[in-house]
């Protein structure tokens, strides 16, 4: 089997695909730091955590030292008294339970809108949503344990959820949602103290870790849903432009958060080009850091060169 062939779809040898699976994705990601060392291997990750925690930071200063940089939350908020910005899904939810949102959150939802329509719904989930920071650390658990399987609900799921609530918001008239909704709750409880708010945010962890890897974001999130519904036509994308130097290690699905978008782009699956165009990859980067190969990179969608 040619070389080419391989990294275009078809089936390494199983004693290839075996000790991947045996061993390198149980910790993905070594090859990579070997080649470009630890920092590089991680850069993409480190930026993440460097915005989730920032954005978090500057919505904590105020209620914990009076420093009011943003008042409010990830829902609606307010910067430095001038900068409205309002979750489109807030406005979704609003719309349906009959209430006109005010001007300030139309302004808000628009420069939300318009920011991940450009570079990619999902974006929201890997570098702005904190309960990424609880589903990156099951994942992480999960395969240092070695855990396999568990039952997976289908991906779909998400989208019947995305419209039970709106469905739910509009026979009850009010954000039903936003009760549970663990994103709200994540940010409520470190303000107030975690209470119910732990009990939501640990059941996704234990949910990830012991029943559905990557459950929670990848099959159940209804607010994920939506920023994949609003993100399909970014112009910021993730592309395989060196595929052919794949060696088929499997790191790169080890960690994706939604690996079935990998495969289109590096393997020509259903497509010529290595583009990955489905709106629900997050733009987390995970894939660029582990590849040892240097297989991905960001671009845009309209640059479909391979080297």
């Amino acid at each position: 089997m040619s070389a080419n062939a391989q990294s275009r779809g078809a089936v390494p040898p199983t004693s290839v695909r075996g000790a991947a699976m045996r061993g390198v994705v149980a910790r993905p990601g070594a090859e990579a730091i070997e080649a470009k060392g630890w920092l590089i291997a991680h850069k993409w990750l480190l930026l993440r955590r460097a915005s989730q925690l920032g954005i978090l930071a500057l919505f904590m200063v105020g209620p914990w030292f009076g420093w009011w940089i943003v008042k409010g939350n990830l829902a609606s908020s307010l910067t430095l008294g001038v900068l409205p910005l309002t979750d489109p899904f807030l406005i979704a939810q609003q719309a349906a339970a009959g209430h006109w949102p005010y001007r300030e959150a139309l302004i808000g939802g628009g420069i939300v809108m318009a920011f991940y329509l450009l570079l990619g719904g999902r974006m929201f989930c890997a570098w702005v949503c904190p309960v990424n920071l609880v589903t990156d650390a099951a994942a992480w658990l999960r395969r240092r344990l070695g855990l396999k399987g568990g039952k997976v609900p289908s991906a779909n799921t998400r989208y019947w959820l995305l419209g039970f609530v709106l469905v739910l918001a509009a026979v009850t008239g009010s954000l039903a949602w936003e009760w549970v909704n663990p994103v709200s709750m994540f940010h409520r409880g470190l303000i107030f103290g975690f209470g119910l708010s732990w009990g939501i945010v640990g059941g996704i962890f234990l949910y990830d870790l012991l029943i559905a890897p990557r459950g929670w974001c990848g099959h159940l999130c209804p607010q994920g849903a939506f920023y994949g519904l609003i993100g399909k036509s970014a112009m910021l994308r993730v592309s395989a432009n060196r595929r052919s130097a794949c060696n088929d290690c499997m790191d790169c699905f080890a960690v994706c958060p939604e690996p079935q978008v990998i495969r289109p782009a590096l393997k020509g699956v259903g497509q010529d080009h290595p583009l990955i165009l489905d709106g629900d990859c997050t733009s987390c980067g995970r894939c660029i850091d582990v590849c040892g190969k240097d297989v991905f990179r960001i671009s845009t969608r309209f640059d479909r060169s391979e080297s």
